[in-house]
């Protein structure tokens, strides 16, 4: 009988919060788990390779894209506040749809991508709010909208082919079945936005 792997203790954050955007929501359905399970799945694999500068290098190059979108929605939530406050917006609307959001912070990479969701909101509120205000176009507000939903579930996609290419990695190295005890691979997939996604 295989013997069961033991359940460690590891520290975590529990943060919940309300997500307004019908966008935000939309990247938390479909890409918060399977990225976040792949974050973990990286840390895992790397260690049972046995690579501990790999894992410095990989955690790294993950900040750092995670970093460069989250600075990227920083540069446009400035754009949209400097266009609210040259118009006098001052007020956001209610949403009719929020949901509360938990999240469990396992990595300081997964408290990124957590950020990285309620920058999104944020900046979705925004351009909604200049959309209400009818300083910026439907169209200037659906393109926008879908522009940014998408990069994120595109920053998603990069995190994950990271994970499938240390499983990989594992593979070459004779270390797959350690790898599939420890974190199954999942067939789960993050698929393009094709369904309403240009409607208000």
């Amino acid at each position: 009988m295989a013997q069961e792997r033991p359940n460690y203790s590891k520290p975590i954050f529990e943060q919940s919060f309300t997500i307004n955007s019908l966008q935000a929501q939309r990247v938390v359905d479909r890409v918060f788990k399977r990225t976040v399970s792949a974050l973990y799945g990286i840390d895992v694999i790397l260690r049972i390779i046995g690579d501990e500068n790999e894992i410095d290098e990989v955690d790294q190059v993950i900040s750092q894209l995670i970093e460069n979108c989250s600075k990227s929605v920083d540069s446009e939530q400035a754009r949209l506040d400097k266009l609210m406050e040259s118009n006098g917006i001052d007020d956001i609307p209610e949403y009719t749809g929020p949901i509360t959001f938990k999240a469990q912070i396992s990595s300081p990479q997964v408290g990124q991508f957590v950020g990285l969701i309620r920058k999104l909101d944020a900046l979705m509120i925004s351009m909604d709010t200049l959309w209400l205000s009818n300083v910026l176009s439907n169209k200037q507000r659906v393109d926008g909208n879908y522009a940014w939903q998408q990069r994120i579930i595109k920053l998603a996609r990069r995190i994950i082919d990271i994970e499938i290419r240390a499983r990989k990695s594992a593979q070459t190295k004779g270390k797959e079945a350690e790898v599939e005890q420890a974190m199954p691979a999942t067939d789960e997939d993050i698929t393009e936005d094709t369904d309403d996604t240009h409607s208000r």
